[in-house]
């Protein structure tokens, strides 16, 4: 009989009483049904980012490498080197600088799948001021033909509403959502659900002086029960002297009629690492960040840092901040009537520099094209002389 110190009461056997058939199946299914964390943006923030070292890096090394991508301005002629839109691009607000708003806005982006953009706005012309706000305090307001006519800002039980015009929305693509975007954190809850059990195993491991879970089988007496005394003092022993991380490998000393049966998995029995380092790597991977970055060991997709680098910039970076990018000039230029645009400058992006010098070298010695053909080639504007 496997004796359950925890749970020991002082009654006797209780009395034999009917069941139904299907009582065992059902408590089976019961006890091993698997604890997901909650889907919305708060829960997720929570457990993805603040709660899990993987989410916390892939999320704010996306979101740094984004932010310092310098930005140019031009239009189909020239690119500016002055102008309203990249001064206040400079300098947003007076907390703020460029990579600081725009750090913030990538990462409600990866997180939330949803970006918010407050303009605040002079008389006319261009907004004086822009903010960053937090995307879980957002809610579209769509209008009678269901388009956003306007956005909710809620906080502290108080609720602001924002005109359509004012806010620039920035969203991932959702296949199954109208109003609101899909964030890789949602994609990737499922292996953060399993790195994060994986820590707090370990953690409830060392805590339990690093062993599996098990039970005390007393067969002392022939009778399959313990005196009271024995009980208790059993239980103070084990809770001073066997519990904790600095008890750790201390052995245990059994008494007569007393033995040691486990009852869970060995870390090796249920390749432990492995899971979590599997785990790691889809976090990773649904953020398009590779592994090797990351430091995850076991990942040889890329023969090198520098190819990894490359690979990062050129399928993750690149593609949302030329969207981002793309998104915000649109916006800040139906303030002015202007046609500009807003794109990141690829020849000051370090991890590029050998690609862009390969492709300037084959531009430059194709003779067949014309300047203006060359210049287009490299994404620069026409000369100002024609």
């Amino acid at each position: 009989m496997v004796f359950d110190f925890l749970r020991r009461g002082s009654a006797g056997r209780a009395p034999e009483a009917k069941a139904s058939a299907a009582g065992p199946v059902v408590a089976w299914q019961t006890g091993g049904r698997v604890a997901w964390s909650p889907r919305d943006a708060v829960s997720l923030t929570r457990t993805g980012f603040s709660g899990n070292p993987v989410g916390f890096r892939s999320v704010k090394l996306i979101a740094e490498a984004a932010a310092a991508l310098p930005l140019v301005l031009q239009d189909q002629v020239q690119r500016y080197e002055t102008h309203p839109i990249l001064t206040l691009m400079r300098r947003p607000n007076a907390a703020q600088g460029r990579a600081e708003l725009m750090e913030a806005l990538f990462g409600q982006l990866l997180l939330s799948g949803n970006a918010y953009v407050e303009a605040v706005q002079a008389e006319e012309g261009l907004p004086v001021e822009l903010h960053v706000l937090r995307s879980d305090r957002v809610s579209v307001v769509p209008g009678a033909d269901g388009w956003p006519k306007a956005y909710d800002y809620a906080v502290g039980g108080k609720k602001h509403r924002f005109a359509a015009e004012n806010i620039c929305h920035i969203k991932s693509f959702h296949p199954q959502d109208d109003h609101y975007g899909f964030s890789p954190m949602q994609a990737a809850a499922m292996a953060i659900d399993v790195h994060n059990s994986a820590s707090r195993w370990s953690k409830s491991l060392l805590d339990n002086a690093a062993r599996p879970s098990g039970a005390l089988v007393w067969k002392g007496d022939g009778h399959g029960v313990m005196a009271e005394d024995q009980f208790r003092r059993l239980s103070d022993e084990i809770e001073q002297n066997y519990r904790g991380a600095r008890n750790a490998g201390r052995p245990m000393v059994l008494e007569g009629g007393l033995d040691w049966k486990p009852m869970g998995f060995s870390p090796s029995d249920m390749e432990f690492q492995k899971t979590k380092e599997a785990a790691a790597r889809e976090i990773a991977l649904a953020f398009g960040v590779p592994p090797m970055l990351l430091g995850i060991q076991g990942d040889a997709t890329y023969s090198n840092y520098q190819e990894a680098n490359r690979a990062f910039y050129r399928l993750t970076v690149l593609p949302l901040v030329t969207r981002v990018a793309a998104a915000v000039s649109e916006w800040l230029v139906g303030f002015t009537g202007e046609e500009l645009m807003l794109k990141p400058d690829l020849d000051q992006v370090p991890a590029l520099s050998a690609e862009r010098d390969a492709q300037w070298a084959r531009v430059s010695n194709a003779e067949f094209l014309t300047d203006a053909e060359k210049r287009s080639l490299l994404g620069l504007p026409e000369r100002a002389d024609g």
